[in-house]
């Protein structure tokens, strides 16, 4: 677990390398902030900071995340949280997401997070990128059948799963 900040008078930035799927999000956005061939691989002063919260906003994991200094507001989720099935891959959650433990405790909160799909990750409940190496293949849709019988959120216990 590597975790890093990065800031100047104008944000703060944080990454977490145990949420990081390397999807270059924040490369193809950043304007040069982020580049993984370099070291440091985050140099603030290569973009304004709508810039940078843009790239940072883009990354789909969570594992960077911002604090503006400038008195600008931080990331607000977005109202409806959308789960997005990545093809072959992780979901992409996004909303005011709180991953909770057996107990029930917090133990992420972000509007961003990639969930892991294939079962392999050594990462759980989070992507790792193990569906990589374990094969993993999803079918194109989800069935619309029986969707009137799915539990609801409040409806889960230990019980019934």
């Amino acid at each position: 677990m590597t975790r890093r900040t990065y800031e100047n008078s104008e944000i703060r930035v944080q990454w977490d390398s145990d949420f990081c799927i390397h999807t270059g999000m924040c490369i193809r956005f950043g304007d040069g902030v982020f580049d993984s061939s370099r070291r440091p691989w985050v140099e603030l002063d290569r973009a304004d900071v709508d810039t940078i919260v843009s790239a940072i906003e883009a990354c789909p994991t969570g594992a960077l995340r911002y604090e503006r200094m400038d008195g600008n507001p931080g990331e607000v989720a977005p109202r409806t949280t959308t789960i997005v099935p990545f093809p072959n891959g992780p979901l992409f959650v996004r909303g005011e997401v709180e991953v909770r433990d057996r107990d029930g405790e917090i133990f992420v909160a972000s509007p961003r997070v990639a969930l892991c799909r294939c079962g392999h990750s050594q990462n759980q409940p989070f992507c790792d990128l193990s569906h990589r190496d374990s094969g993993f293949r999803d079918h194109a849709a989800a069935p619309a059948q029986n969707r009137e019988d799915a539990m609801s959120p409040d409806d889960i216990s230990p019980e019934n799963l």
